[in-house]
């Protein structure tokens, strides 16, 4: 019998052991949407489709002719926590694509030698660390509102979301803040211009440049900051080697870039078409931290994958070593198994375990930096914008996850703020 079998459409040939009733067209599912809900179509997944299914790959060159989508909360945390029978070494194969042979770290090494890379960076993205920059954050965010706040509307999206967390993370970093908007336009072409690949190419080349240039910067003149501490940081008592460098510092910087902006716009646009909820976190500052983690769990950016070590079955699904499986968080985050009135906004939940920052070893680097960011920026914004609404007339495109929005218009009355 043969290992393949055609399906129409695909771009390589589907494993002949996957059953064809398992076999689902997906190219929908996080596409562009007007919805006020941009995760709709996430829920008609969890409703329509198998718990596991299969999703030909569709793109020309490939390098699999698919992968097995999981829906459901239990089956994503156990994709996330099993290592024995997952791996993330594969899933930034851009790099290869670019010609680079360094590993992105520490997402693609898997524990044992995962851990080395985290116990270095740690430190600098605990509680404690975080709590530190606190002041820098709040600086931040107060000198781009006051920009603003007088004139009665702003590109939230573009102005504010995509600005903010950059500005945080490069002074984190040490990189010289005259390089902004060199950043912003590598990290666009880069996230953003998906269906350019010699943008996305040109992003990422020109980021890795300069890179480059500013580690062996740190190597001559070491600073006070977070790029220098890799540069001349150690593993098991060894120094970094070059490719480990580059696979931390890449790694950081592209988290940097963009997900907290993301949310930020995911998070703004829900308030913006929510009044009754924007004016509830007016009234309850104190409610903030709890509105962030639904804003996360509502709000997902990133559906992480992983490649299967081992034959096995999941969710009585047969899945063979090499084949990708993908974790839809966007779906996940819905599961009413796991979340009661799973598509309502809720701040009483008392929990709320959600999987936005993935789950085990894994689990999101600068989680406790995008939540601070996240509720800074609320309260702030809460604190010294009026109510604000989406401009008449603007689009209200959004594409879930890091795409999110480009332009997010919102418009408020400033003398009702006096």
């Amino acid at each position: 019998m043969s290992d393949t079998a055609a399906h129409a459409g695909s771009a390589l040939p589907i494993p002949a052991h996957v059953p064809p009733e398992l076999i689902v067209d997906f190219d929908v599912m996080l596409g562009p949407t007007t919805l006020d809900d941009p995760y709709a179509p996430a829920w008609e997944v969890f409703e329509q489709c198998p718990p596991v299914f299969y999703a030909p790959a569709r793109q020309a060159g490939a390098r699999w002719p698919g992968a097995w989508i999981c829906t459901r909360y239990e089956d994503v945390r156990e994709v996330f926590q099993n290592t024995d029978r997952y791996s993330s070494e594969a899933i930034f194969p851009f790099l290869t694509m670019i010609g680079e042979t360094f590993r992105a770290l520490p997402p693609q090494a898997d524990p044992p030698e995962h851990d080395k890379y985290r116990i270095l960076l740690n430190p600098w993205f605990s509680p404690k660390a975080v709590a530190q920059i606190d002041a820098n954050i709040q600086a931040v965010v107060a000198e781009l509102i006051d920009g603003f706040a007088g004139k009665g509307e702003c590109d939230v999206a573009h102005d504010f979301g995509r600005i903010y967390p950059v500005r945080v993370f490069m002074r984190l970093m040490g990189f010289p803040e005259a390089r902004f908007e060199d950043f912003l336009s590598w990290g666009y072409a880069m996230l953003h211009d998906m269906t350019d690949l010699e943008q996305m190419k040109w992003g990422a080349k020109s980021g890795l440049a300069y890179l480059r240039s500013f580690v062996a910067e740190m190597r001559e003149t070491p600073g006070d900051n977070l790029t220098s501490r890799i540069v001349h940081g150690e593993v098991e008592g060894r120094p970094l080697t070059e490719d480990e460098i580059m696979g931390i510092v890449f790694f950081l910087w592209i988290g940097g870039l963009d997900t907290v902006a993301a949310t930020s716009a995911l998070m703004f646009r829900q308030l913006a078409l929510d009044p009754e909820l924007q004016q509830r976190l007016r009234d309850q500052p104190e409610a903030h931290a709890d509105a962030v983690e639904e804003f996360l769990r509502m709000n997902p950016t990133v559906n992480s994958a992983r490649m299967a070590k081992v034959d096995h079955e999941l969710h009585g699904v047969q899945i063979r070593k090499g084949e990708m499986v993908q974790c839809l968080v966007a779906t996940a985050n819905y599961d009413p198994t796991e979340f009661e009135d799973a598509r309502s906004f809720r701040l009483d939940r008392t929990s709320n375990r959600h999987l936005t920052f993935i789950a085990g070893p894994h689990r999101c680097l600068g989680s406790n930096l995008a939540r601070r960011e996240l509720r800074i920026a609320l309260g702030e914004f809460l604190r010294r914008v009026p109510p604000f609404t989406m401009k008449p007339g603007a689009d209200r495109t959004v594409v879930p996850g890091l795409v999110a929005m480009k332009r997010l218009p919102l418009v408020w009355d400033v003398e009702a703020g006096e």
